[in-house]
């Protein structure tokens, strides 16, 4: 039998570690760490490009950043890519928090950014009413681009470590970002050195409009969730439009239709990668972020039935091609912005 030809483009796929809502509130697992390091080391082993978690201060459940920075040494390859929400907390933690990840994965991190906009969570902080999602997403978009103005103001050298002269850094090479923007204001430099990324993977769910410009303007990865591929290959040309007016390459940004996933038994999993075969193939979008109803049993079954099968069909990889997340996406290392200026000036 004539095996088939592996010209075809390759999607990208992603995996939600965390299930519904409403499973935390009965799953004591989903508070043990062990429980997401087995997905996560089962997802690397399906060779997946990331993992998501999920996280919100209107939800039980762990912090996802801390619980995903338990998960990287525990693997090798595999992108690690928590929900960080943006509205209440300082843009200068979330900076370096993310960065911290990166270290820590040795260039595996990303974040997807979140807000948060019910009087609840307000009143949890008591600094500020509830805002309307415009409003939060336009706040949402001024941290993306301080937080990676912070991962820039480290040049790539910066640091010395020469402990014969007690010299750890070097200071010409260190810039303020001096960031001002309608809620807050960022003087920096970071406190942390440049990610080995350069810049984490930045992710946005894009689904809602409000948050489809800050996707276009700043995001590595977007998530559409639809329900038919010309609804999703709708979005992906509209996200690509909307980059493209903002002055970015298109190509830089990529779109992963978000699909819920219930899979029993491995006939499900082959027929899952037919319908991800057949979405791909009608330009659905550049891979798929799935979201499962039972992390454990439906992963389990898209490592051991579907990946398979994609990669049979030349639609997935064997094995992963570098060690960072930009390199399993096929995005560049972004280069230091202050960089060309400082030797310019010199």
């Amino acid at each position: 039998m004539p095996q088939p030809s592996c010209s075809l483009r390759p999607l990208h796929l992603a995996f939600a570690l965390d299930g519904p809502p409403r499973r935390a509130r009965r799953a004591p697992e989903l508070y043990d760490p062990e429980h997401y390091v087995r997905l996560a080391r089962l997802a690397e082993r399906g060779t997946l490009d990331f993992v998501t978690l999920g996280d919100s201060f209107a939800r039980p459940g762990p912090d996802a950043l801390a619980v995903l920075a338990r998960v990287a040494p525990r693997t090798g390859r595999l992108g690690l890519v928590p929900a960080v929400t943006t509205t209440h907390t300082e843009p200068f933690h979330v900076s370096t928090a993310v960065n911290t990840l990166d270290w820590v994965s040795r260039g595996r991190a990303g974040w997807t950014v979140e807000v948060s906009g019910t009087p609840a969570e307000a009143r949890l902080f008591g600094r500020r009413d509830a805002a309307p999602a415009d409003a939060l997403w336009r706040e949402a978009g001024e941290v993306a681009d301080v937080a990676a103005r912070l991962w820039d103001s480290w040049e790539d050298d910066a640091e010395i470590r020469d402990t014969a002269t007690g010299r750890f850094v070097d200071r010409d090479k260190l810039h303020h970002v001096d960031f001002r923007g309608t809620s807050f204001s960022v003087r920096g430099p970071s406190i942390t050195p440049r990610p080995p990324q350069g810049r984490p993977v930045v992710a946005v769910d894009a689904t809602a409009r409000p948050a489809r410009q800050v996707a276009a303007a700043h995001a590595d990865v977007a998530f559409v969730r639809v329900e038919d591929p010309a609804t999703a290959a709708a979005a992906r040309a509209d996200l690509r439009e909307r980059a493209r007016s903002l002055g970015r390459d298109p190509d830089r940004l990529l779109v992963l239709a978000s699909l819920p996933v219930e899979l029993y038994c491995s006939g499900d999993a082959v027929g899952l990668a037919d319908l991800l075969g057949d979405w791909h193939a009608d330009g659905a979008g550049d891979g798929f972020h799935l979201r499962p109803a039972d992390p454990a049993r439906d992963l389990a079954l898209l490592v051991d039935g579907t990946v398979p099968v994609l990669q049979h069909r030349c639609l997935l990889r064997r094995f992963y091609p570098g060690t960072t997340l930009r390199e399993h996406l096929g995005l560049p290392r972004p280069a230091n912005r202050y960089a060309p200026a400082r030797k310019v000036s010199s």
